[in-house]
């Protein structure tokens, strides 16, 4: 691989014009909404995803189907783990090795990222066909809400290679720039499933079973497209299984780099089903609350999330030209950005939260209980864009470790302990309460790592500087 020192001219030779026009000489706004907007919208079909199938049930006036999707969630939130680790590390480390001028390495880490996705999901699907029962009572789900979340998760089971590849490709092919394609067919496939859900679910009565074939079949139509895409747009990305059989150690790589990202899906599943079996004690209803609840704060936090996960291509390839100056500018604008977003959107779901909740519950009394649960969810939730930005520079810089203990952080180190500690002192109340305490004290210990990492990266370029 050549050296982080190329030069320009042998950089230029590999990369697509316009992602090193976009990543090195356009103005850094330009640059961050040019890469932002189509990973936010990205963010945004995933979110429909999640809202859709909850929504269309609630339709139905069962509150035991909203609480049986949401009980499975937990295990799908692994799932999408395992494919953001591969679509954000191997977007991380494309460009990189794009920025570095090396466009063969690129197809071998590209080939890598389509099949781990397919292999992982293959993996999942004989998983949960095997042991439905055993896994829904590990995520704390009632005897009366087994049925029914077993049928939603075993026909989503059948779909989840077709998830994890729709994903991991359509952060993966953002590294060269190819940012429409990937956006379209995320795209295409939430529109499948936004007009199939009221179809299966209301026209043809078939409930929770009808949300996850509508489902499945998305993230066909999502999965045909993004095949199509890349063939079309995507230079320097590659099907064939015979580019990742020449390095198939760099998977590992792949996975470390995008770890951090995984972490945190992965850090989320396992909180949610701990919340859900304390939840367990209140009956399916308070279930159903939360999950409400979850759900319509989720766009704030999202939205944040795919601002900072769309720049990371644009601080990846700085941090591999060594240009810190435009590493500095986007890392400012972009957290701006985020604040900014965080604080109106948390503003708006706070005085709409009871018209949010009422989308998901139709009992009075869940709807009670999910609108004050929400009001704790919604306190730390504007700050976030800190904490996700901090994550993905460690990310995009190649500092693994420090991203990783980052997403630990939030989700696990903290989250999952005062769950337990918060609702032992405050009761149903302590468990959105745990939340807001977990995530004030990673945004705190995120924006620290960040900000000495950046540090560590502007003293070695200085010291290089210095010794030429």
């Amino acid at each position: 691989m050549p050296s982080l020192a190329a030069s320009r001219a042998e950089r230029e030779r590999f990369i697509p014009m316009g992602s090193e026009t976009l990543f090195r000489d356009k103005p850094v706004w330009r640059a961050i909404i040019a890469l932002a907007v189509p990973s936010v919208l990205t963010i945004l079909i995933m979110v429909v995803y999640n809202i859709a199938d909850m929504f269309f049930i609630s339709m139905l006036g069962d509150d035991d189907q909203v609480a049986a999707v949401a009980v499975v969630g937990p295990i799908f939130s692994l799932a999408t783990a395992v494919a953001t680790m591969i679509g954000a590390g191997g977007c991380a480390v494309i460009a990189r090795t794009l920025g570095a001028g090396d466009r063969e390495q690129a197809r071998t880490l590209s080939s890598l990222c389509v099949w781990a996705a397919i292999g992982f999901g293959a993996v999942f699907t004989l998983l949960l066909l095997t042991a439905t029962d055993p896994i829904l009572r590990l995520l704390g789900a009632t005897e009366n809400l087994i049925p029914q979340a077993g049928t939603y998760m075993r026909i989503l089971a059948l779909g989840t290679p077709l998830m994890l590849f729709s994903l991991a490709m359509a952060s993966t092919i953002r590294a060269e720039g190819s940012i429409m394609p990937g956006m379209i067919s995320n795209m295409a496939g939430t529109v499948t499933n936004l007009v199939l859900d009221p179809l299966f679910i209301l026209a043809f009565r078939m409930g929770v079973a009808g949300a996850a074939l509508a489902t499945v079949l998305g993230n066909l139509v999502s999965s045909v497209m993004l095949v199509r895409a890349v063939r079309k747009h995507a230079s320097a990305m590659a099907f064939s299984p015979r580019y990742s059989l020449r390095q198939p150690a760099l998977l590992l790589h792949i996975l470390a780099v995008g770890l951090p990202n995984g972490v945190s899906s992965i850090l989320s599943g396992l909180a949610s089903t701990f919340s859900n079996r304390l939840l367990n004690a209140y009956g399916s209803g308070a279930i159903a609350a939360m999950a409400a609840a979850g759900r319509s704060v989720m766009v704030i936090t999202m939205v944040q999330m795919g601002i900072c996960m769309g720049v990371s291509p644009l601080l990846a390839y700085n941090c591999g030209a060594g240009n810190r100056s435009r590493l500095r500018e986007a890392l400012q604008k972009t957290a701006a950005l985020a604040l900014g977003f965080g604080l109106v959107s948390g503003i708006a779901c706070f005085f709409g939260r009871e018209v949010l909740i009422g989308l998901f519950l139709k009992d009075t009394a869940n709807l009670t209980l999910g609108s004050r649960l929400m009001t704790w969810l919604i306190l730390a939730s504007p700050f976030l864009g800190f904490y996700y930005l901090s994550s993905n520079f460690l990310q995009a810089a190649g500092k693994a470790f420090q991203a990783t203990l980052v997403s630990v952080l939030r989700q696990g180190v903290l989250l999952i302990p005062a769950l337990y500690l918060m609702h032992a002192l405050f009761g149903l109340t302590g468990i959105a309460a745990a939340h807001t305490a977990a995530d004030f004290g990673a945004i705190l210990a995120a924006s620290v790592l960040g900000l000495r990492g950046y540090r560590q990266i502007a003293a070695a370029d200085h010291s290089r500087e210095h010794r030429h």
